[in-house]
Parts: structure tokens; sequence; C-alpha cells
């Protein structure tokens, strides 16, 4: 049985420069062979930097997807151009990890599915919180009962993103929802481990006030079974903050921070019985429990708990949120089964690692 897995890195981004090439470094069981990216001077210093062999325009993907350079990709392209490389990764049998959303449509998700399906290839969404051994050890006490039934969710995650950025752009499927919101939606999903019933939702302006720009903050409120609820804010236009709280019948916890990989997570439990506990978790490398758990699955034939209908699970209600802050309507939602779980906690043995070199992105990586 081979002992690593290949992956060729699509997108020369933020993301890959500064979290998934210094962490797939530290992965004892994955290697970056291949750097595909439209922009070749970054392409160049990067795969120099991190010792990867093959440096891909876009226009030779499929060449690479046909050859044996590479067992997997990692797709860090902006969102509306995920599906495209993921369907075209998939159909030549090349298992898929794709940052999230998976896709920019609930059509696009099940088309990455079909094509998975057809060649045997895994897919799995990049969410490296499912790997992460805080979340993961705070889901589980969740499922335990700790503090009982939980009923209400919140979550804020807000950043200030400023300038000319894909993630603004409405070509792109950018925005503070699709980028951040997707942590409140996907938490809150897998504490409850349902699906939501029906969501409402604002949307503000663009930035400067731009009406038909991608909104610079979304609202929402999400009905789930059993009279549950979960609202979250999320902003391109705050200051960086982002935690969640969940209240239930016996007690109630917050982590704060509790979505970003740069900073520890700190979790307060109280229970009904007047017990406080404040618990910090040590910093991982979030993307290189990721990548090891996905190369392990890989290598041992076992399908990702975190498989691509979690992505399809997020992508339906992102888009009925839009609907929701477009109509100013209830958008009810189909039942849909609980889509995945969350990995073991793989990162704790992982250390950080320095290895990161900012460069200018490529508008489109």
């Amino acid at each position: 049985m081979e002992k690593e897995i290949r992956f060729a890195v699509v997108g020369a981004g933020w993301i890959a420069q500064e979290a998934f090439l210094p962490a797939a470094a530290s992965a004892a069981n994955a290697r970056v062979t291949a750097l595909v990216s439209g922009s070749a001077e970054n392409a160049m210093r990067l795969a120099a930097y991190h010792g990867i062999g093959h440096v891909i325009p876009y226009e030779e993907y499929d060449a690479l997807m046909a050859g044996d350079e590479v067992d997997a990709v990692y797709i860090a392209t902006p969102n509306a151009l995920h599906a495209d490389f993921a369907i075209r990764a998939a159909k030549a049998g090349k298992h898929v990890l794709c940052e999230k959303p998976l896709a920019a449509s609930e059509a696009e998700c099940e088309a990455i599915l079909a094509a998975a399906a057809g060649s045997g290839a895994e897919v799995m969404t990049a969410y490296r919180l499912h790997t992460e051994p805080g979340t993961v050890d705070t889901m589980a006490r969740i499922r335990a009962g700790e503090i009982g039934e939980p009923r209400v969710f919140s979550a804020i995650f807000t950043s200030l993103l400023e300038g000319d950025n894909h993630r603004r752009s409405p070509a792109m499927w950018g925005g503070p929802l699709q980028d951040v919101g997707v942590y409140c939606l996907n938490a809150a999903r897998h504490v409850f481990g349902c699906e939501p019933e029906a969501v409402v939702a604002m949307a503000g302006p663009g930035a400067d006030g731009d009406p038909a720009g991608v909104p610079d903050s979304v609202g929402a409120t999400l009905m789930f079974p059993g009279g549950r609820i979960a609202q979250f804010a999320v902003s391109f236009g705050a200051e960086t903050n982002d935690a969640w709280t969940v209240s239930g019948t016996k007690g109630s916890l917050r982590m704060d921070p509790g979505f970003r990989f740069e900073e520890p997570f700190i979790r307060a439990l109280s229970t009904a019985e007047g017990r406080h506990r404040l618990s910090e978790f040590q910093v991982v490398d979030q993307f290189a429990g990721m990548i090891t758990y996905f190369a392990d699955c890989l290598l041992s034939g076992r399908r990702p708990a975190v498989g691509p209908r979690e992505g399809l699970a997020d992508v339906r209600v992102l888009r009925a949120i839009e609907r929701a802050c477009a109509t100013g309507m209830v958008q009810r939602l189909d039942p849909f089964p609980a889509a995945g779980g969350l990995a073991p906690g793989m990162a704790q043995d992982i250390a950080l690692t320095d290895r990161r070199l900012v460069l200018r992105p490529h508008p489109v990586g």
C-alpha cells in the first residue's frame, strides 16, 4: 500500500499560501507534487519555496488529471470555479478536497457527486474544524447530553475585508455569507444533529452603501425540527470577531474564538447545577489535521465522514438564505437527511509550521 497521497493544489491564493502548503509539509501521509495556477510568477515562487516539482497553468489541468503525477487535488479557487475543477478531477478518478462552499449551487454539488460516483473518486469538503480536537470534543459533549437538549444556537463571524478581492465578487459567488457564514451554518447543523426546515434572513447594502454589490452584512434565523432555533450574523465590514454559543435544557457553552485557526479556542461550559468550567485548547495546525485525515481515509480505503453531501447540505441552505434576503419571505426547505459526521480529532500531534510565504495573489488564484 502506498504511504502518501500526492496532491495538486489548484489556486495559489492566500489560503493555499498561508495555510494549505505549510500544513502539507507537516502531514506524514501527504505531499504536494503539483501547483495549478493562473499566475505563473507566483506559482514558480511558491513551487520553489515548497519544493513542488510541477507548475501547471489552468489550460493544462486536464492533462495533469489524465497523468500519474497526482492522486488528489485540493481546490482553493474562488467559489464559482470550485465545481468545474472538482468535476474534471473526479471524472478523471482523482480524489477531491475542495474548499467550502463545495460549489455555487445545489445542481453543481449534485454534478460533483455524480462525477465521483462514476469514477470511484472520493470527495471531501475542506471543513478543517471537523478534525480540530477542541471542536470534536465540544460536539461530543453536546451529543453526550452535558448541556441537555440543545435548543438555541447563536454565532457571529466578522472581519474587515477591503479593496478588490474575489471574496467580494458577485461573479465569483463571494460575500460574507459564503465566506464565513458557512462556518456558522455548519456549526449549527452539527450542534442540533439535523437539518433546518425554514430560514428567514436580511442583508445590508454592499461596501460603501452600494445596493447592487455583495452585501457587507447578513443576518439569518434558521428553524430546526422540534422548534430549535439558530441565528447568526456575518460581516465583511466589522473588526474580527468569531464565537458561537449554544443553550440547552441543562446548561450552555460558548466557544470564543470558535472558527479561526490562528488562536487557541476557549470554551466556557456552564450547567444547571451551577458548575462552570473554562477550557483552553492548544493551537494546532487545523489544515494538517484535515489533510492527514483525508489522506488516511484514501490510503486505508475508508470513506471520509465529511463527504460531499455535507457540502451540498450547506449550499442548499446558503441559497435559501439568499432567497430569503432577496424576497423578505420565509424560505421552506425540503426534508434532507443529516448529511455527515465529525471525523476523529487528528490534529493534536501535528505542530504548527512557519513555512509561510505571502505573495500578491492573482485575482483568481
